[in-house]
């Protein structure tokens, strides 16, 4: 069997992908283990791979008020790259699979001459039209770091997204694999003749922190409030439940697995993070889409499922009173729901970690690419 090595950071939703596809691997035999930063060892050590944070590695927390310049820093962090070969020095890998937002470490593993993969947990049109090209691509550029160039040293893509919602999927490019969304297997919905109760509405924000996330979330509660509906709302560990005030038919958490929540839903009101949106389509559930910061991939998800007429997209400042007719309208029955269901077809019959991990070991029984000139074939 292999070893494999995943890079990550401490993003949120950027975590459940990897962790879907280490986990299919190492069902299969294969020795996984993680570097990343500090703050994601428990949950990694949780799922059952070793972790290491090295010594070089750029401090970062997702639950910290991270600055563009922070953020910059964190994506080039040439530290991190660092560790990262001082890792595979003394314990090889026969594959590095590293999170297409940290160019840092892509430009380390291509100078190296490292066997790598680039996993994108996101859509590719918002990755290569839109965060390459923005003040993040240009940050990396100002930092002599080449992204594109560290992309192309990868010998395999694994974009785990629905092709039909990405906008690249429709041309994709001849070097990226869509593998579909790494979301975990919908359990049944309660069977059509049980009882009747009141539709169940869940409500998710980020997990990462973003300025006026309490506020918006007040405002969807405010919302919901008069409705005959069970709103479950989680809040992660940026706010805290007792900021907020819940109306009689909400009960706020810090933290319930969506997977328990999702097979009795009748709509999600998130913030647009991909995995979220992935996991509710799953589960035929159409969505209201409050994007946190209109300058990452979450406007351009809101639009695809608006688009699909799955959901709606709604400002983070919309008032309870415009709120409320938006969320009345995605509870009842009618189109939307179908689009839903169509697109959760989809997602089901594509399994992500399933077929990422195919991928990987499909790379890994064939013979190395040859490598770029001028790129040095072992470590340095």
């Amino acid at each position: 069997m292999s070893e494999v090595l995943f890079v990550t950071w401490d993003g949120g939703g950027n975590v459940p992908p990897a962790l879907g596809i280490a986990t299919e691997l190492a069902a299969r035999g294969h020795s996984v283990r993680f570097l990343g930063h500090a703050g994601q060892r428990e949950a990694v050590t949780a799922a059952g791979f070793p972790f290491v944070s090295g010594p070089r590695t750029r401090a970062f927390s997702a639950l910290d008020d991270n600055s563009p310049p922070a953020l910059i820093a964190m994506f080039g962090d040439r530290g991190m790259g660092q560790d990262l070969l001082e890792e595979v020095t003394a314990r090889p890998a026969d594959v590095v699979v590293v999170d297409c937002l940290l160019v840092g470490v892509l430009d380390a593993a291509r100078r190296a001459g490292l066997r790598y993969v680039v996993l994108e947990h996101l859509y590719d049109a918002y990755f290569r039209r839109g965060w390459l090209r923005g003040p993040i691509g240009l940050g990396m550029h100002l930092k002599r770091l080449r992204p594109r160039r560290a992309l192309a040293g990868a010998e395999l893509t694994l974009v785990a997204t629905l092709p039909s919602l990405d906008p690249a999927g429709k041309q994709p490019g001849p070097d990226l694999t869509f593998v579909g969304p790494v979301v975990p297997a919908p359990t049944d919905r309660p069977p059509s003749d049980a009882p009747a109760e009141r539709p169940t509405v869940l409500v998710s924000l980020s997990t990462y922190r973003f300025p006026g996330m309490a506020g918006s979330l007040q405002r969807i509660l405010d919302a919901c409030a008069g409705l005959d509906v069970r709103v479950v709302a989680t809040t992660g560990p940026v706010i805290d439940p007792a900021e907020l005030r819940a109306p009689e038919n909400a009960e706020v958490h810090r933290f319930v697995p969506h997977a328990e929540l999702m097979p009795g839903a009748s709509l999600v009101i998130g913030h647009g993070g991909h995995g979220t949106t992935m996991q509710a389509l799953a589960h035929d559930l159409p969505l209201v889409v409050m994007p946190m910061h209109p300058m990452l991939d979450q406007p351009v998800v809101g639009r695809s499922v608006e688009q699909a007429g799955a959901g709606r997209v709604v400002s983070k400042k919309a008032s309870a009173a415009d709120l409320r007719p938006v969320i009345a309208g995605l509870l009842a029955d009618g189109p939307h729901r179908a689009a839903a269901a169509r697109l959760g077809a989809e997602i089901r019959a594509t399994p992500g970690a399933t077929t990422g991990a195919d991928r990987i070991e499909g790379l890994l029984r064939a013979a190395p690419r040859a490598p770029e000139r001028g790129r040095p074939a072992t470590p340095r």
